[in-house]
């Protein structure tokens, strides 16, 4: 057993995801974050209580760095993506979150005018930098590096809406494979420059499909079989012959899925939202614990925001001891924290879990 502080993040995290285990429990914030006001409220809170601030606390206790390659296509228009998806931000008083306003593909007609898209190809990045960026963040210790991110359903039904997506399931699935096989053949060229670029160094591929709502799947498993499913395959396939490991972020209740994306090539679950429906954490590494590891995990919707500083510490241990037990577990928020989460609360799940290690 390594004792606190002697390991690297690497190494931190590779034994976890080797089932072994660590001086800690890893942590991380993978496809999360700090909303405003809350993410100013909490450097704030840092400053004053700890003479520090977030980005100097975050590099001091996150084990998992993203990195990528440069963007150098064409000057995008405001609020436009490389997909001609646009967004627009939208208020909600507290702060404000990005509202899709235009989705290039509500209109095509069929799969002729899928072929007519300009859709982006993986030439629009400059792979080159990679190298010097991950010697940068390098230099201060080994840490573990992520690239990010193949979406393929989600960009897919960004582009298409998401109603009609579902809708073209049943009236027309030659038109959603179209989109689909388009946009998972550029995450595996993205994928393929991106890893033989660096050379090694990426220990973790993250990608992502919110297939999941609060109380269950958002399509049948046999739609998820036929139209999502095998593209993630593809992806996931070029992870691996790289060596790197799959993070797989899905929203919601989604305990139903799981055996289905074992078999897809996931390595890692993500999100964990054990607010929704038959989300259970005991369930979840009993039966496939032995199989997956898991990311993420802390109550963005109840704990975090309306919980007591010790219920924030009581949620963090419970999960550290159910998860983390023989390895496979990374701690961090369930989701993005939201506007109106106490700073002390934030600080008492990250402290709590570089400090709880009951496996010793």
């Amino acid at each position: 057993m390594p004792k606190t502080g002697e390991l690297s993040s690497r190494e931190r995290v590779r034994l976890a995801l080797e089932h072994k285990e660590t001086d800690r429990v890893p942590i991380a914030m993978v496809c999360s974050g700090i909303n405003e006001p809350t993410r100013t409220q909490f450097d704030g809170y840092l400053k004053r209580e700890h003479d520090t601030s977030l980005q100097a606390y975050l590099e001091t206790i996150l084990d998992i760095s993203s990195v990528g390659p440069e963007y150098a296509g064409p000057r995008l228009p405001p609020g436009q993506d490389i997909w001609g998806v646009i967004r627009k931000p939208v208020s909600f008083g507290g702060g404000a979150y990005d509202w899709i306003s235009h989705h290039p593909l509500a209109d095509a007609g069929g799969t002729d005018d899928i072929g007519k898209y300009p859709f982006p190809t993986a030439e629009i990045f400059d792979y080159s930098v990679l190298p010097e960026r991950i010697k940068v963040l390098q230099q201060d210790g080994e840490r573990c590096l992520m690239i990010s991110n193949a979406n393929i359903f989600e960009t897919s039904w960004y582009m298409r809406g998401l109603e009609q997506i579902f809708v073209d399931m049943i009236t027309d699935p030659g038109l959603v494979h179209a989109i689909m096989r388009r946009v998972t053949d550029f995450y595996v060229e993205y994928f393929t420059r991106t890893l033989s670029s660096a050379k090694g160094m990426i220990d973790l591929a993250f990608t992502a499909d919110d297939i999941g709502g609060q109380s269950g799947l958002l399509m049948s498993l046999d739609m998820w079989e036929q139209f999502i499913k095998p593209y993630h395959l593809e992806v996931n396939k070029v992870i691996h012959e790289y060596g790197a490991r799959v993070i797989y972020h899905t929203d919601g209740a989604v305990m139903r899925a799981v055996p289905g994306l074992i078999d897809m090539g996931i390595d890692v679950l993500q999100a964990l939202q054990f607010d929704a429906t038959g989300m259970d954490p005991v369930e979840l590494k009993a039966n496939y614990g032995a199989q997956l590891c898991f990311e993420g995990g802390v109550s963005v919707q109840r704990t975090l925001p309306f919980g007591t500083t010790e219920e924030v510490r009581r949620e963090v241990r419970r999960l550290i001891s159910v998860l983390g037990k023989d390895g496979g577990y990374i701690l961090g928020p369930s989701h993005v924290i939201q506007a109106g989460t106490p700073p002390e609360n934030i600080f008492a799940m990250f402290e709590t879990a570089l400090r709880y290690y009951p496996f010793c």
